[in-house]
C-alpha cells in the first residue's frame, strides 16, 4: 500500500509539472534571465529609415557616397556682398540667387544648409581647402581656378559690364584702357583679367585697384577716386539704383558661367550635387529662382 501511495504521488507531481510546461509555452515570452531583453522586443533598423533629426523633406536626389565637413550639414563658404545672387536681408539673414540654389540643393540631399560668410578670396580658398564643402556667389569658370578647384554643371551666365560717373570721358567698353584706374572687387575674374598686362588684354596692376566689395569700389567712383569699375551685370544694376549719378556702359565687358566650385577631387559631392541640381532644371525650380531675382529688360 505504501508503495502504491507513492506511485500515485509520483505520477501527481509529473501531472502537475506536465501541466505547468503547457501553460508557459502557451502564454507570454519564456523568462529571460535578470536584465536582459527578449531578442524579439529589438527589431532590426530599416535602413530605409530616415534618421529622426533629418530635414523633414524627404531627399528626393539618388543616395551618394559622399562626406561633408560636418556631419548632416552642408557647409557653403561666400561673399554674400554679390546682389542679387548671395547678400544679407533685413534681419542679417542670407538671401538672393544663389542662396537658395544652395537650399534647395540642401534639401534635395539631405542635409542642413549652413552659409559662411567671409571676403570673396577667403570664400574660394575655404572650398579649395576642404574647409567648406563648396563655395557660391557669382563664381566663374576659369582656366586657372580649374587647376586648383573642380566645377559644378553650370546654372546660370554672368556678363561683366563697366561702370562710370554720368558725363565720364568713357562712353564704350572700349575706350577702357590704361589711361584710367579701375575699380573690381579682389579675387574676383574682373581683377583677373583688368590687373593682367596689356599684351594680354588687361590694363596692368597699376592701373588696378582691388576692394573687399563691389560696393566700396562703387563708392570710390561715385567720390570721383577712381574712374570706372567692372563688375558683374545684375550687381552693377543693384548698385547704380542705389547710387545716382552713375551709368552702365552698353554691351558686355566680358561673359563667363557661373558654377559651384569644389576641392579637387571630391568628385563624389560634385557628382551628388550636380544630380540635384540636374532635378532643380527640370523641375522648374532653377528657373523660378533666377526669374524672381533677375527680370526680364
Amino acid at each position: 500500500m505504501n508503495v502504491m501511495k507513492k506511485l500515485t504521488a509520483l505520477l501527481l507531481a509529473l501531472s502537475m509539472a506536465f501541466a505547468l510546461c503547457a501553460c508557459s509555452s502557451t502564454g507570454g515570452a519564456p523568462t529571460q534571465p535578470a536584465g536582459t531583453t527578449p531578442a524579439e522586443t529589438q527589431p532590426a533598423a530599416d535602413p530605409t529609415q530616415e534618421p529622426t533629426d533629418a530635414p523633414t523633406e524627404e531627399p528626393t536626389s539618388a543616395p551618394a557616397d559622399f562626406t561633408t565637413v560636418e556631419e548632416g550639414k552642408l557647409h557653403m563658404s561666400t561673399n554674400a556682398a554679390f546682389p542679387p545672387y548671395i547678400m544679407l536681408d533685413d534681419n542679417n539673414g542670407f538671401t538672393g540667387i544663389d542662396a537658395e540654389i544652395a537650399e534647395a540643393i540642401a534639401k534635395k540631399l539631405g542635409l542642413e544648409l549652413v552659409i559662411d560668410d567671409m571676403e570673396f578670396t577667403p570664400a574660394l580658398l575655404a572650398a579649395q581647402n576642404g574647409e567648406s564643402d563648396f563655395v557660391m556667389g557669382g563664381v566663374s569658370i576659369t582656366e586657372d581656378r580649374l587647376k586648383t578647384m573642380d566645377f559644378s554643371d553650370s546654372y546660370a551666365t554672368g556678363i561683366q559690364v563697366v561702370i562710370v560717373k554720368e558725363g565720364s570721358p568713357i562712353q564704350s567698353v572700349d575706350d577702357l584702357g590704361n589711361a584710367q584706374m579701375i575699380g573690381t572687387q579682389a579675387g574676383t575674374t574682373g581683377y583677373i583679367y583688368c590687373s593682367d598686362t596689356p599684351e594680354n588684354g588687361g590694363y596692368g596692376e597699376d592701373h588696378v585697384t582691388a576692394y573687399d566689395t563691389g560696393a566700396l569700389a562703387v563708392m570710390d567712383l561715385a567720390a570721383g577716386t577712381i574712374d570706372a569699375v567692372v563688375i558683374d551685370n545684375e550687381p552693377a544694376k543693384e548698385y547704380i539704383a542705389q547710387t545716382p549719378g552713375l551709368k552702365i556702359l552698353d554691351g558686355a565687358w566680358v561673359t563667363e558661367d557661373y558654377a559651384i566650385g569644389f576641392q579637387k577631387g571630391n568628385d563624389a559631392l560634385r557628382e551628388a550635387v550636380n544630380a540635384a541640381l540636374a532635378e532643380l532644371k527640370s523641375d522648374g525650380t532653377l528657373q523660378g529662382i533666377l526669374d524672381k531675382y533677375i527680370k526680364a529688360d
